[in-house]
């Protein structure tokens, strides 16, 4: 184990510690770090597949992360518009909700 907690140890390593270590080992320490997609793409699929599925509440992590990973906010909004014709009206407005959730705006 690191000396520094991961997120995934902090938000369920007590609960589920196994499933915390292949999330840090082999999604993030392996699957994220393969050079054949950048990050911004993995984080656009995996943002893509969250609202297909209406995952709203990994989105919680997963929308800041793509931001971070160098898509705007106006691609995530962009995106969500596009699936909504794809993946369908309610995933959409989800993920439009958390959207502004999470980053909110000043109007």
């Amino acid at each position: 184990m690191t000396s520094k907690p991961t997120v995934a140890r902090q938000a369920f390593g007590a609960i589920a510690p196994k499933l915390a270590e292949i999330s840090d080992e082999v999604l993030f320490g392996d699957i994220w770090e393969r050079p054949q997609l950048s990050k911004r793409d993995r984080s656009l699929i995996t943002c893509a597949t969250l609202i297909a599925l209406c995952k709203v509440e990994q989105m919680n992590f997963h929308m800041p992360l793509a931001i971070q990973n160098g898509v705007t906010h106006d691609e995530l909004v962009e995106m969500t518009t596009h699936l909504a014709f794809y993946a369908g009206w309610p995933s959409a407005m989800s993920a439009v909700t958390k959207l502004k959730e999470l980053f909110p705006t000043t109007d």
